[in-house]
């Protein structure tokens, strides 16, 4: 089992997270709505890049706080640069 932890980047995550949420409960009102299928797709669209970019902000904050000492600053910043293709 693994064990709790917070980073000091989580609470900036969480509030993101929130936004992120607000924004796609914004997204099901327009659809209920009947608003135009365009909008709702751009809406759509920041609200995918919103949680996009938190769970690469999580992954980062992950591989910098978490990965073994063992581990070099050059094998940290090119796992950094390969998780940007998640």
């Amino acid at each position: 089992m693994t064990k709790h932890h917070v980073h000091s980047t989580h609470p900036a995550l969480v509030a993101r997270l929130k936004r992120a949420d607000g924004h796609l409960r914004a997204v099901i009102a327009m659809i209920e709505a009947g608003k135009p299928c365009i909008e709702i797709a751009q809406q759509l669209h920041a609200v995918e890049k919103a949680v996009v970019n938190a769970k690469r902000a999580l992954i980062h904050d992950h591989m910098e706080h978490c990965l073994d000492t063992e581990h070099s600053e050059a094998d940290r910043a090119e796992l950094r640069s390969i998780a940007r293709y998640l």
